[in-house]
């Protein structure tokens, strides 16, 4: 059973960046698609972006030319680099698997400054 842990949110102003980690402590990384995932308030949760096995990465409308998602497997880590943020941008932010979503970690909150 797969147990994300999330971090590297925080405070950041419009235009900053942030690195976003995912670890998986039940070292099942190897094989499966990552997605990173976000709860903005008052909305649904929604894909932003996700790594192939093959690490292939595709994104949300939104982040995309932003957004960055690269993968170490050997390490069982998933990371996510988000450049140019704005205030759409703030959300608890979360990791799991699209295609075999397992229960979610408490991900890491993300907030805009404008």
């Amino acid at each position: 059973q797969a147990q994300f842990v999330e971090s590297g949110g925080g405070l950041v102003q419009a235009g900053g960046s942030l690195k976003l980690s995912c670890v998986d402590s039940g070292r099942t990384f190897r094989g499966k698609t990552v997605g990173w995932y976000r709860v903005a308030p008052g909305k649904e949760r929604e894909l932003v972006a996700r790594i192939s096995r093959d690490g292939d990465a595709t994104y949300r409308g939104s982040v995309r030319g932003r957004f960055t998602a690269s993968r170490d497997d050997a390490n069982n880590t998933a990371s996510l680099q988000m450049n140019a943020l704005s205030d759409e941008d703030t959300a608890v932010y979360y990791c799991n698997f699209p295609f075999a979503l397992l229960s979610w970690g408490q991900g890491t909150q993300v907030t805009v400054s404008s």
